[in-house]
């Protein structure tokens, strides 16, 4: 049996990047993989061990790539982690970059001038060494990959976006295009489905799908939501509190696996939630119905294309509304509109709390009563300090808190990320947790100040079963409160919690 990758006694040689034992496991020919665990159970680890980032003490990770033509690791494994991340480590990207375009640098390249770049790339590095005629064979399969790609995601409508005007899910299919133009031999996708609208999905799914039976393509799936197992995927791999268990097949670990518990959210802690007195200095709704939100014909434009369009909307105290639509739609769009981030929302005809944007008041004159998640705000985060902190910034409403908190602000925090269950992760560093305690640290930051309108974008991204059902426990238990309202994205409609009364469907402008 070929092993395409073999791992024997695998320990990093930095204790930091260790597993609880000494790594055992092997992808073989023809396999294709997922690698499944809860938050901060190692998969990513795991992935860095595969990838050759954690060098190993004795036995190095061993690879055979045939029949590929490449002979280098970073020729035949890609690695896609989909962090929510346009910036870097540097903190050039800011929180509301993406709608102030006047902000992108004119020589800021193009998503199409990227992927054309990727492209060519890819072209002038094929094969080194390699004979005239697998050269040749290598570039056809990649002109049809390429044409495939660019009808199956419609990348032709984005080519002429900047990458950081890309929605979540935009980027998404910008990511794996370019990565996948590369051809490589081991394609490894981290929670690859999250952030795409159902019929994205499929046509990923289907194109994997015919990729491995067309190519020698193999794939590896990181995963935290398990049902999202797709079934070209043979065998699996569990991961549990750094421990890499057995690899077994597809059917034995959908017959092994437990179900979730009814409830994830203990009935005391539901009940201290719902026991939360009514907050003091609240921003009280208007008009008949108690009016939290109108648009009155609010259209968005950036440059020639239009993202929303004529639109009309009023949201009341005590509603519970689902935003669902395609990529690209304007859902963030829309967000960012309500909670001032975009520059544009002072040029709508916009009521928040019977006050008119434009009216005088002021950004944290807004902000003080919305609690809000969302991917751009994942991105932002790039500072590491301790997750105390980060949720403590929802108090005041920054992105990145450089002042502790106080005694009485920080036993409120420390109540919220209890909730969430990551009260012992409080003193550790954001950088250096896993990227679903990242979310949960978030969420927690959007429920501190005990908003009167809960705006929630893409809550679960990257929570593990549990985590994903606990968080729509405690959305539930909050949104069940006198005045409280919300508004919540997702592309999963079971992720949508049992409050829900209203829904609006965006429809994406061509």
């Amino acid at each position: 049996m070929q092993h395409i990758i073999e791992i024997k006694d695998g320990v990093p040689r930095h204790p930091l990047y260790r597993m609880a034992v000494p790594v055992n496991m092997t992808i073989d020919s023809g396999e294709q993989v997922a690698i499944t665990g809860a938050n901060a159970s190692g998969k990513s680890r795991l992935v860095d061990i595969i990838t050759g980032r954690y060098p190993l003490l004795l036995n190095e990770v061993q690879y055979d790539f045939s029949p590929s033509p490449l002979k280098l690791v970073s020729e035949n494994i890609k690695y896609i982690t989909f962090r929510d991340s346009y910036g870097e480590s540097d903190g050039s990207y800011y929180y509301q970059q993406r709608w102030n375009q006047h902000d992108i640098d004119d020589q800021m390249p193009t998503a199409g001038r990227l992927l054309e770049d990727a492209y060519t790339a890819a072209e002038n590095s094929t094969g080194y060494g390699l004979d005239e005629e697998k050269k040749k064979l290598i570039k056809q399969q990649r002109a049809r990959l390429k044409d495939k790609l660019y009808d199956m995601f419609s990348l032709t409508s984005l080519t002429d976006k900047y990458i950081i005007s890309l929605s979540s899910g935009e980027l998404r299919k910008f990511q794996l295009t370019k990565t996948l133009l590369s051809c490589p031999r081991l394609l490894i996708m981290d929670n690859p489905f999250i952030g795409l609208d159902a019929q994205t999905r499929k046509q990923l799914t289907d194109l994997l799908h015919t990729l491995i039976r067309e190519t020698s393509l193999q794939v590896v799936l990181v995963l935290s939501k398990t049902d999202d197992i797709p079934d070209f995927i043979t065998h699996i791999i569990p991961v549990e509190k750094l421990n890499v268990l057995p690899k077994i097949t597809r059917e034995e670990y959908l017959a092994e696996r437990k179900p979730i518990p009814v409830r994830m959210l203990p009935d005391e802690k539901e009940a201290r939630i719902l026991a939360l007195p009514e907050k003091e200095n609240r921003m009280t709704a208007t008009g008949d119905n108690g009016c939290i939100l109108h648009f009155n014909h609010i259209s968005i434009r950036y440059g020639q294309r239009t993202i929303l369009k004529d639109l009309d909307w009023t949201v009341n105290e005590n509603d519970k509304w689902a935003l669902s639509g395609e990529n690209g739609a304007g859902k963030s769009t829309l967000l960012s509109l309500v909670c001032a981030d975009n520059p544009q929302s002072y040029a709508c005809d916009i009521e928040l709390f019977g006050r008119k944007r434009g009216s005088g008041e002021s950004i944290w004159d807004i902000k003080r009563h919305i609690g809000y998640v969302s991917p751009e705000m994942h991105r932002a985060y790039l500072k590491d300090l301790p997750a105390i902190d980060i949720v403590a910034s929802g108090l005041s409403d920054s992105v990145g808190l450089y002042a502790r908190p106080r005694p009485e602000q920080r036993a409120i925090c420390e109540w919220w990320m209890d909730m969430f269950g990551i009260a012992g992760l409080k003193d550790r560093t954001f950088l250096k947790l896993s990227s679903g305690e990242q979310r949960l640290c978030l969420l927690a930051r959007a429920f501190v100040k005990d908003p009167e309108l809960l705006i929630l974008d893409e809550p679960l991204h990257g929570l593990d079963d549990k985590n994903r059902k606990l968080t729509r426990e405690i959305i539930s238990a909050f949104c069940r409160r006198r005045n409280k309202t919300l508004i919540m994205v997702t592309h999963y409609a079971e992720e949508l919690p049992d409050v829900i009364t209203h829904r609006l469907l965006l429809k994406k402008n061509n």
